[in-house]
């Protein structure tokens, strides 16, 4: 007789057979309860969707409406600058994938043609300036338009708040490993947070299919998404069919990404999505992608192993793998740089 083989305990306990039909929409009200059973409870909802999705919402998330419409209206004058101010701030032009993309300038799926958006990247940076110098194969500083006052600040102050966000998750993520809450703390003290302002022009007339606001891919990050009202964002189950992530008001999408399928093993999912805007209008969307310091090693995490289910990834820091997945995304526009 054949040994079954023994799967980790988490991916055991806590796997479903069926393929969703629905992203699960989680409260983080309760995440800074003094009550540990609360917060165990509340890590036990994250596990089951990292487990059986690799998407979730989030609400009661703590970044108000009026910092993130700020946000959206900087982006909106931003992109509406001309082409020539924009392309001043060429991401190609940055050794750390900083500043501006233009429409079809990246291309997420290897089989399309381009990606129909428009971006513009930034990475850690002060109210009061610069970056950081120790970032190792990402550090460079940001880009910023010239013209547009406040700008800068309405895109810092958000994208501060979410990373604020981001670091309280991982206390959580680590209770659905069961961690230490404080197992991932010493391994965020320079996030690799980047965060992207992304239009996307309505795709009408005739439609060629190998060309989508962003072609189906995986993160190579956790990632927090904040989005407009008009539907685009589809996550693909594993029946393969795909799901609609609708836009649900006072909401955030929360994307496991990667940098967690590594750790974990595949224990969480890394998901493939795509964002295709076929809705007559414009879309604006403004995802921050989290990582850990740039220096950490994506090493299989313990809980996460086992003797018939070994490492199944080679084991690279954050900074090498992130840059690896941005090369690979810019790759087909770089020529004509």
């Amino acid at each position: 007789m054949t040994a079954t083989p023994q799967r980790p305990l988490l991916f055991a306990n806590h796997r479903t057979t069926s393929a969703f039909e629905e992203i699960p929409i989680i409260n983080l009200e309760e995440a800074r309860s003094t009550n540990h059973a609360v917060r165990r409870a509340l890590a036990d909802q994250i596990r089951d969707a990292c487990v059986n999705v690799g998407f979730f919402y989030v609400k009661n998330h703590g970044i108000p409406e009026d910092l993130i419409s700020a946000t959206v209206q900087a982006a909106k004058r931003f992109f509406a600058l001309p082409a020539e101010a924009k392309a001043a701030l060429d991401i190609h032009k940055s050794a750390n994938f900083k500043g501006y993309t233009a429409l079809l300038g990246e291309n997420t799926n290897p089989a399309n043609r381009g990606d129909l958006h428009e971006g513009f990247d930034i990475g850690w940076e002060e109210h009061a300036g610069g970056g950081r110098s120790d970032d190792g194969v990402m550090t460079g500083d940001n880009v910023w338009p010239d013209g547009l006052p406040g700008f800068r600040e309405a895109v810092l102050d958000y994208y501060h708040a979410a990373v604020k966000l981001g670091q309280s998750l991982f206390p959580l993520f680590a209770l659905a490993l069961d961690l230490p809450e404080n197992f991932f703390e010493d391994k965020t003290t320079k996030p690799a947070a980047i965060m992207r302002l992304l239009y996307y022009p309505p795709q009408t007339g005739e439609v060629d299919d190998r060309i989508e606001g962003i072609g189906a891919h995986t993160e190579y990050c956790f990632t927090i998404l904040w989005q407009d009202d008009v539907p685009a964002l589809q996550v693909l189950n594993n029946a393969g069919k795909w799901i609609d992530a609708i836009p649900i008001p006072g909401t955030l999408v929360i994307n496991l990404g990667d940098q967690f399928a590594r750790w974990t093993n595949d224990v969480f999912k890394s998901t493939v999505h795509r964002a295709v805007n076929r809705s007559g209008v414009e879309r604006y969307s403004i995802p921050l992608f989290f990582g850990t310091d740039y220096d950490v090693k994506l090493e299989a995490l313990p809980s996460c192993v086992s003797d018939d289910f070994p490492p199944k990834y080679e084991v690279v820091t954050a900074g090498e793998y992130v840059k690896s997945r941005l090369e690979a995304t810019y790759a087909h526009s770089k020529a004509d740089h």
